[in-house]
């Protein structure tokens, strides 16, 4: 496998978490996008919550190939470090499948995915030429001012912060 084609692991980690996803919501017809969270497809209470968890985990093989991309093509110390961050995103998004929620650990697992994805792409970004370092700010800057808003679900929320993640992987993907 060429290292290139290792930049659009991370679209495809995103298209296969979203695929696994609406997988898990049409088995769960009272999942609601207003009321719930994601995590709660993964819960023992869901009808096949093994999907939504195994889509957690099937994800996050993507998420690590697109950090070792980022690792592998880095030309700065501050790249470096950022796409080591994202490796560490990627184990935890494995781990939101393994503690699903309503576990001990879930909570935890599933605000550091963010948290480390975040601080990744931040870091990345720092380390980059202008252009890539100012969306990369921005996108950091929504995702924090994201998190301070009031939303109606965690699944709002989690899916705004998603969807950021998947701006950057794009970025990424065609830079």
């Amino acid at each position: 496998m060429r290292i290139n084609t290792l930049k659009y692991s991370g679209i495809a980690g995103g298209v296969i978490y979203w695929l696994f996803t609406f997988w898990a919501i049409s088995r769960n017809k009272w999942f609601s996008f207003f009321e719930h969270a994601l995590s709660d497809l993964g819960t023992a209470e869901a009808n096949a919550p093994w999907i939504y968890n195994y889509g957690l985990m099937v994800s996050s093989i993507f998420v690590m190939l697109f950090a070792v991309y980022l690792v592998l093509t880095s030309q700065t110390k501050l790249q470096t470090a950022g796409g080591a961050y994202i490796s560490v995103a990627a184990v935890f998004l494995a781990l939101i499948g393994i503690y699903p929620g309503g576990t001990r650990s879930h909570v935890f697992v599933s605000t550091y995915f963010f948290v480390q994805f975040f601080l990744g792409m931040l870091l990345y970004g720092l380390g980059s030429e202008k252009r890539l370092r100012n969306i990369s700010l921005l996108i950091f800057i929504l995702a924090v001012a994201g998190s301070l808003i009031n939303w109606p679900s965690v699944t709002l929320i989690e899916t705004y912060e998603i969807v950021l993640i998947m701006v950057f992987a794009l970025l990424i993907a065609l830079r």
